[in-house]
């Protein structure tokens, strides 16, 4: 046991069960997943747990490890604060420190990595104290107050029994937080940690009720449909990042996830959580109790006689009013009281499971009013976009019909993805690795028109990228991350090969070229390319235009 006072006071702190695999270390692995996600995966695909290489420092407050003066220096810091959590953090500011020499062990032994991990304090000066404790203090303010609170248990003059309800640490995939954080944190516009809410319910619990501030991301797509799911994540990561610029009330750095409470339903969620860790994103948390426990907390605030900053935390997207259930499952809102309905304030109502992308990013938006005044953001989608589904014919050109077949060029509607398609992400990216400025190439006399868009591959993954339109040609520029204002040029595709132009009637900013030539046997696709397209309509029509020119050229020579 490991026990320190509270400056001159007499009251002492005691960390209970300070022992291999004890709840602190499986706490501290959290804390540490939560701030440096990349380095706590390095460490669990080495099975190196946190126990392993702290239990020293936590069973001695350093002391073990560090020079005399420089134990002297720390504890002088340390006691008067009269905080036991932040010596978590003095832990985790070790190896944040010592981050890119941990990562740089790759090829090491478990055994060389634990104790040079066990060593980082022995590197500590007098010196470097004032400021490992600025750094333990600025990530301490970075982390839910839920860390504290809900481990108090941890602590006290003697040890205290863990009660049911109490999260089993060892389990957790991420950092639980409690529903009243969540909902007071954004509310009070506070400087501290804000919360971006992510609900990750069916589509159906989602438009039956769920938190004003909240964003949908139907968990169950990541099996049943990747491609999408991938376009509703960058959505929402899209959508967190202009909340932030807005100011939302629904703005928050801190990603937190809720599902429905039942540990049956949030099997998917999980899937998801574990999607965001793997691709090391920081700040990452869960709603404790999901959506149950944010009903059972505004029951229990007694919201219909609570201010009118409470009055809309829950609304549905249903047509119905949504409703408040005890724990009993009774419903709370007969006669019209309780949880008021903002569906009069939504744009776009979430009709189905496969809700598009544009209707979740409005929907969120329209959900996010403050209490005084409607932010909203100025999206790059178009309000509506009515794609011309007719086909092109012979009436609409001057001349004969091209090389004497009916034209096969089209722009319609796209029912399904066809199975068969060629996609251009079938060829090497090393095949097309010429790099041009970007600019330089916008500029160019013969580039027609310049449209800005996101190329789509086949699973999902998008790049930001630019359609050049030249008088003869179609060009892709993507750009390079690491190379601002530089592309690569991602394909060339000749005008007249374009043979059809389509867009999903639940994406009409999604659209598909699909690229080939016409022989004996009909039409051979040789090509199809997506785009994700801000303003689709004028981008195709365009397009269109340019392509008409073309054919008709080709037709008079």
């Amino acid at each position: 046991l490991f026990i320190y006072g509270q400056d001159t006071k007499s009251q002492h702190y005691t960390l209970s069960i300070c022992v291999p695999h004890g709840r602190p270390f499986h706490l501290y692995r959290l804390l540490l997943q939560y701030h440096e996600p990349e380095l706590c995966s390095f460490l669990d695909t080495k099975k190196i747990t946190p126990d392993s290489y702290a239990i020293n420092w936590l069973g001695s407050l350093f002391s073990s490890h560090c020079l005399p003066e420089v134990t002297q220096a720390l504890w002088d810091c340390y006691l008067p604060q009269a905080d036991p959590f932040l010596m978590f953090f003095l832990m985790l500011i070790m190896l944040v420190n010592s981050k890119e020499t941990i990562l740089a062990q790759e090829g090491n032994s478990k055994e060389d990595i634990i104790k040079n991990l066990e060593a980082s304090p022995s590197l500590l000066d007098s010196e470097d104290i004032e400021d490992l404790f600025s750094l333990a203090q600025y990530y301490q303010s970075k982390t839910p107050l839920s860390l504290r609170k809900m481990n108090q248990n941890l602590f006290g003059s003697s040890l205290l029994a863990l009660k049911e309800e109490d999260i089993d640490l060892s389990q957790a995939l991420c950092l639980p937080v409690s529903v009243p954080e969540i909902l007071q944190a954004n509310q009070l516009q506070q400087d501290g940690v804000r919360f971006f809410v992510v609900d990750c319910r069916p589509a159906e619990q989602y438009n039956a009720g769920h938190l004003s501030t909240a964003f949908h991301l139907d968990s169950d797509l990541m099996l049943q449909n990747p491609s999408e799911f991938s376009l509703s994540v960058k959505s929402l990561l899209e959508a967190q990042k202009q909340s932030l610029e807005s100011g939302s009330i629904a703005s928050g750095e801190h990603l937190c996830f809720m599902g429905s409470g039942r540990e049956e339903e949030d099997m998917y969620m999980n899937m998801v959580l574990a999607h965001f860790l793997q691709k090391s994103k920081e700040y990452v948390s869960i709603a404790k109790g999901g959506f149950m426990a944010l009903q059972r907390h505004l029951v229990d605030m007694n919201i219909e006689g609570l201010d009118s900053s409470y009055i809309h935390w829950i609304v549905s997207t249903s047509g119905s009013h949504s409703s408040l259930s005890s724990a009993d499952g009774e419903s709370l809102n007969s006669d019209g009281k309780g949880v008021k309905s903002l569906v009069n304030k939504m744009t776009f109502a979430l009709k189905s499971k496969s809700v598009n992308v544009k209707e979740k990013m409005i929907s969120f938006i329209e959900n996010t009013s403050t209490p005084v005044d409607r932010i909203s953001f100025n999206l790059p989608w178009p309000e509506k976009v009515i794609p011309d589904r007719r086909h092109v014919s012979s009436s609409d050109r001057v001349g004969k019909p091209y090389r004497g077949v009916k034209p096969v060029f089209s722009i319609g509607d796209e029912e399904e993805c066809d199975t068969d398609e060629i996609d251009s992400s079938s060829m090497s990216d090393d095949d097309r690795k010429e790099i041009v400025n970007i600019q330089t190439w916008i500029n160019k006399p013969d580039v027609k028109h310049h449209i800005p868009c996101n190329e789509v591959k086949e699973t999902g993954h998008m790049f930001p990228s630019h359609l050049l339109v030249t008088t003869t040609h179609m060009y892709c520029l993507r750009e390079i991350a690491s190379r601002k204002g530089f592309a690569y040029i991602q394909s060339r595709q000749a005008l007249n090969s374009v043979v059809k132009i389509t867009s999903k009637k639940k994406h009409p900013e999604l659209i598909t070229f699909k690229f080939g030539n016409n022989n004996s046997a009909g039409v051979e696709i040789s090509a199809v390319e997506r785009y994700l397209i801000p303003n689709a309509g004028d981008a195709t029509k365009v397009i269109k235009q340019q392509i008409m020119k073309v054919l008709d050229a080709l037709e008079s020579s």
